[in-house]
C-alpha cells in the first residue's frame, strides 16, 4: 500500500476496539476515580486556600488533578494500548488484511483520544458541579459578594477542559511517535515522561535562555521551542475567573496550535512505523 493509504472505516474499527480495550483496563478507572475524588474532596481544604479565593482555589486544584492524572493516563495508557497489539502479535495479524500501517496507527491514536476525551469530559462536569455547588452555598451565605449575580463563568470552565483534553492529544501524539519507533514500552514510558517535562518546563528555560545573552544558547532555546510544544500555552483555567474570561480567538488559537503538533508528531509516527519491523 502506498504511504498515503487510508480508509476512514478500518481506522474507525481500530479505534473503536482500542477504545474498547482501554475501558477493560482498571487503570483508567482508578486514575479517574482519584481525579474525582480530589476534585471533590477539595471542599474540605478551604481552611488552608492559602489565601487565594476559594472559587479559584477549587478550580485550580480541580484542574491540576486533572492535569496530573490525565498526563499519567494518557502515557501508560497508550503505550500499554500499542505494544499489546506488538507483543501479542496481534499487529501482524491485522496488517495483514488489507490494513495500512497508517490505518492502524491512526485507529490507535484515536482509540487514545477516545480515551482522553472522555476523562476529561467526566472531570470538568465534576470540576463544574463542584464549583457550582459551592458558588451557590457562598451567594445564600455572603450575598453581598454576589450583587452583581455569580462569579464564574461555566462555558469558560468547559472551555478550559477542552484546552486540557486537548494537551492530552499532544501527549498522546508524543506517545506514540515514540512507541513507533523504539522496541521497549518501559523506554517509551520513560521517554514520553522526559517529553512531558520538556514541554512543561519550556517556558522556564526560554526564558532563562532569553537573559543569557549567548546566541548558540538563543538558537538551541528557538529550536526546543519550535520541536516540542509548549504546554502552558494550554493553561486557560487562569483566564476562566479573569474579567474577560476565555476569548474565542484565544480557543481557536490554543486549538490550531495543539493540532499542528498532533499532525507533525503524527506524520512522523507514521514515517517511523513504516519502516519499522513488525
Amino acid at each position: 500500500m502506498s504511504f498515503f493509504s487510508f480508509c476512514p472505516r478500518r481506522a474507525g474499527l481500530i479505534a473503536r476496539v482500542t477504545l474498547l480495550e482501554a475501558m477493560r483496563q482498571r487503570l483508567p478507572q482508578i486514575l479517574l476515580l482519584g481525579a474525582a475524588g480530589l476534585a471533590v474532596g477539595v471542599q474540605g481544604l478551604r481552611g488552608i486556600n492559602f489565601g487565594l479565593p476559594e472559587l479559584k482555589f477549587i478550580a485550580d486544584l480541580g484542574f491540576g488533578g486533572m492535569v496530573f492524572f490525565g498526563s499519567i493516563l494518557t502515557i501508560f495508557s497508550g503505550s500499554h494500548l500499542f505494544y499489546s497489539e506488538i507483543y501479542g502479535r496481534s499487529a501482524v495479524t491485522v496488517l495483514a488484511k488489507p490494513v495500512s500501517r497508517t490505518e492502524f496507527l491512526a485507529g490507535k491514536f484515536i482509540g487514545m483520544m477516545g480515551v482522553a476525551a472522555l476523562f476529561s469530559v467526566v472531570m470538568t462536569v465534576v470540576i463544574a458541579f463542584v464549583l457550582y455547588t459551592r458558588e451557590s452555598t457562598l451567594m445564600q451565605e455572603r450575598p453581598e459578594l454576589f450583587e452583581h449575580g455569580g462569579r464564574l463563568r461555566y462555558g469558560d470552565i468547559f472551555a478550559a477542559g477542552f484546552a486540557y483534553g486537548l494537551r492530552f492529544g499532544v501527549l498522546a501524539a508524543f506517545t506514540l511517535m515514540i512507541a513507533s519507533h523504539v522496541r521497549s514500552s518501559l523506554y517509551a514510558v520513560m521517554a514520553s515522561f522526559g517529553v512531558l517535562l520538556i514541554c512543561d518546563l519550556q517556558y522556564l528555560a526560554q526564558e532563562a535562555y532569553a537573559h543569557t545573552g549567548t546566541t548558540p544558547l538563543r538558537l538551541l532555546a528557538g529550536l526546543i521551542a519550535l520541536l516540542f510544544p509548549d504546554f502552558q500555552v494550554f493553561n486557560l483555567a487562569d483566564l476562566a475567573g479573569a474579567e474577560d474570561g476565555i476569548q474565542a480567538e484565544q480557543l481557536w488559537r490554543v486549538t490550531g496550535y495543539g493540532l499542528c503538533y498532533i499532525a507533525a508528531a503524527g506524520a512522523l509516527a507514521v514515517f517511523s512505523f513504516k519502516r519499522r519491523e513488525i
